[in-house]
């Protein structure tokens, strides 16, 4: 994309009203005037709040808002240029259950309220493969303890990946720290029973993947 292209969707998604961008110093300092009252202030519901985390283009959080109107979906990304795409199309269609946030996920716990969050959906993250990029792997230890400060005591968590290395790491971080896997798949579409929220809402890539004959992954577990 084009450094013209994607000045043109900074520039729109400042006029979007579903679209937050607050600074690391707002976020880090406490002054975030959103964080625990996203449904009061943005939603006006008390709807069950889900983050999808990591969104890029925001195709599954517009999936999932869509499959269910009486949920509040927030899709989460540094890359503003990306979720322009979702952003735009909830506005045009009057998506009112959506809205995206532009920061760092290891900011999220600075974002959002204690127990403000009843479900976090992981999708398609980088695997962060080699041994020094550990601390950047969205399911490691450190995260987890982010998103449990966020979560209600019985939020859910979701993972959904091609990476086989991804969905192995994170069963195994899972299992051995003892919190609760409440469903695992290595290959969701050759599976019967798999969810159909995790068969039946594709993103763009994920399509590509299948087409490669890539197996796509999903865990279902809650932080303890």
């Amino acid at each position: 994309m084009g450094s013209k292209n994607k000045l043109k969707r900074f520039k729109e998604n400042e006029t979007f009203s579903n679209v937050y961008q607050p600074t690391r110093d707002k976020l880090v300092t406490g002054d975030f005037e959103l964080k625990g009252l996203w449904n009061t202030t943005v939603f006006k519901n008390e709807n069950p709040l889900v983050l999808e985390l990591g969104c890029g283009k925001g195709e599954y959080t517009l999936g999932l808002a869509e499959r269910y109107p009486n949920k509040n979906f927030i899709g989460v990304d540094i890359k503003g240029a990306r979720f322009w795409r979702g952003a735009k199309t909830a506005v045009e269609e009057g998506t009112s259950n959506v809205a995206f946030l532009r920061t760092q996920i290891e900011l999220i716990d600075h974002a959002f309220g204690q127990d403000e969050v009843d479900e976090i959906w992981i999708t398609f993250p980088d695997p962060q493969i080699k041994y020094k990029r550990t601390k950047h792997r969205m399911t490691n230890a450190d995260f987890l303890e982010r998103y449990k400060s966020i979560l209600k005591p019985e939020g859910i968590m979701h993972l959904k990946t091609d990476s086989e290395f991804m969905h192995g790491y994170t069963l195994g971080l899972l299992h051995g720290a003892g919190h609760e896997v409440l469903y695992a798949n290595h290959n969701v579409y050759k599976q019967e029973g798999s969810p159909a929220e995790v068969t039946e809402i594709q993103t763009y890539y994920e399509g590509q993947y299948l087409e490669k004959g890539k197996a796509i992954t999903y865990i279902r577990f809650k932080i303890k």
